[in-house]
């Protein structure tokens, strides 16, 4: 697997799409090319999860990041102690990667999940 994070650019209005989609977000263009993005963002929002569901494991924080060219992504905070979660995460900046989720009777095996890291 790739460790490159990659979306869409519009070619008619330069804006991002992740994930891919059939049209531009913004404009709804078809006309857009795959891009590596800078795997990098700012959280905008928080929570943390006490009551899980099938097959996780509680507490864990997911997190909405606006990514450096703008969409915003779902994922998981991996590298905080979730009861140690303040307000003062909204702000701070992270790295993308991603983390392996076990699947579960209802999925068709495992499965690959965003994990931010909080920088600096």
């Amino acid at each position: 697997m790739s460790d490159k994070f990659c979306g869409l650019k519009c070619n008619k209005c330069g804006g991002y799409t992740v994930p891919p989609k059939k049209v531009c977000m913004e404009c709804a263009s078809e006309d857009m090319d795959i891009v590596e993005l800078s795997a990098r963002g700012e959280i905008k929002t928080y929570t943390v999860i006490r009551v899980p569901p099938e097959g996780f494991d509680a507490p864990y924080i997911v997190s909405m990041v606006e990514l450096d060219e703008g969409p915003w992504v779902m994922g998981n905070i991996v590298d905080l102690d979730p009861d140690k979660a303040t307000m003062d995460l909204i702000g701070k900046r992270v790295s993308i990667g991603h983390k392996v989720v076990k699947g579960d009777k209802f999925s068709a095996g495992d499965g690959v999940a965003l994990a931010f890291k909080l920088e600096g």
